[in-house]
């Protein structure tokens, strides 16, 4: 049976972040079980949003309408609006998600929504610098990792400037690929390795 991991959608969504992570999530190759997730988006409401590439994007479904326990993972990309304070919804259902113990993954502005929400003071987690997060009331300083992605008890967070680390990490807690796959995946797009993609073909035969 098909498991929707959900992506929110607003206005000045930033495009190139989740990318990766939504692509390869719907596309079936080197999967474990292919076409075991699907993405589907969500909106404040079903109205169309307009991201920062230009795109527009119709949401498949209300925040209204989304519960954890019909979700795989909830995936929040950055966007302008969370630096003034818009977004809230979408992290207090973040809370709801890792509540009910189902993932979260946020990247870049987004991670300033959930310190705003309390969600970084006791979990290890990144963002774009330390002093972003803090500049939203995040109290969990000690805990910031300088590193491109982290996850910790369900809570994956990314820089916005690392979209092929924050996938990796989404595909790990999804366990969309075997930990072989993922790391000739990573190799070839994280590293601009070649071999990565001739493992991958090998995986695939």
């Amino acid at each position: 049976m098909t498991q929707y991991v959900h992506m929110a959608v607003y206005d000045t969504l930033a495009d190139w972040e989740v990318g990766y992570a939504t692509a390869h999530i719907n596309n079936g190759d080197w999967q474990r079980e292919p076409g075991r997730y699907e993405v589907r988006t969500v909106g404040a409401t079903r109205e169309p949003i307009r991201t920062k590439g230009g795109l527009t994007v119709v949401p498949d479904l209300a925040l209204d309408e989304l519960t954890a326990e019909g979700s795989a993972m909830l995936i929040l990309p950055g966007a302008d609006t969370w630096l003034t304070g818009g977004n809230a919804d979408f992290a207090k259902r973040a809370r709801q998600f890792l509540d009910a113990g189902v993932p979260v993954a946020a990247i870049c502005g987004a991670t300033g929504g959930l310190a705003a929400e309390g969600l970084l003071d006791d979990r290890k987690h990144t963002s774009n610098a330390a002093e972003f997060v803090e500049a939203f009331g995040s109290k969990g300083t000690e805990l910031y990792c300088d590193v491109p992605a982290v996850t910790d008890r369900g809570l994956i967070t990314a820089s916005g400037t690392r979209p092929v680390e924050f996938a990796r990490e989404v595909f790990a807690a999804l366990e969309l690929y075997t930990p072989e796959v993922l790391d000739s995946w990573y190799k070839l797009y994280g590293l601009g390795d070649p071999a990565g993609y001739y493992e991958l073909m090998g995986a695939a035969a």
